[in-house]
Formats: C-alpha cells, structure tokens, sequence
C-alpha cells in the first residue's frame, strides 16, 4: 500500500527507532548502531555492517545484510490487522528479518 508522505515518515521513523532502541538496549560488545535521519547503521566488531534506511521515494523501507537486500512496504492488514512492514517478493516482516540477521551474525537470539 502506498502511504501518504507524513504516514510514511511516521510509521518508517518508528520503525528504525524502534530497532535503534532495541539493539541499543542490547549494549552487546558485538554491535554498534546509530540512528540518523532515516538511516540506520548496525557496524559490527567483527567488521561488516547491515543498512536499514526509509526510502522515501520508493514509499518504503529497505534493509541490505550480508550480500542480502529487502524492500518492504507498508502492509495494513498484516499483523493481526496492526500492519507491518513486509517484502513483497519473499513475505519477510521487518522486524523479524533485522531480529534473524543481527542474531545469526552475533550468534544469539533476538526479538524485536
């Protein structure tokens, strides 16, 4: 679904500060995230980091990990009718996509 340009920054805004938050809370030794603007950056220790950005144009937002990369629109009846952010091409939510990926590279189970 698009979304006008207002629903889009608010509901793409709370989601990067909702991951920002959470992985923030982690103060795991392995991560480093910064939130700024509509760019999320999660560096890891190790090396490597995995983007999460709200593309604007596009009307949605966007993750590339590893050699990975998902674009997610705006689905108003997805989770239980609360809406999320899903792929279009493989069905993948936001939230549980970023939670996988970060904890596949730390080696430890995450929920967002």
């Amino acid at each position: 679904m698009t979304l006008d340009p207002s629903d889009f920054h608010t509901k793409a805004s709370a989601a990067l500060a909702h991951i920002d938050n959470v992985l923030g809370d982690l103060e795991h030794d392995e991560l480093d995230v910064d939130l700024a603007g509509d760019v999320l950056t999660i560096e890891f220790e190790s090396g490597g980091k995995f983007i999460v950005n709200a593309h604007s144009a596009a009307g949605q937002v966007w993750l590339a990990a590893n050699t990975a990369a998902w674009h997610f629109d705006w689905v108003p009846g997805a989770n239980n009718g609360a809406g999320a952010w899903i792929a279009s091409k493989s069905g993948d939510e936001l939230m549980h996509t970023v939670a996988r990926v970060v904890g596949e590279r730390i080696g430890e189970a995450i929920s967002l």
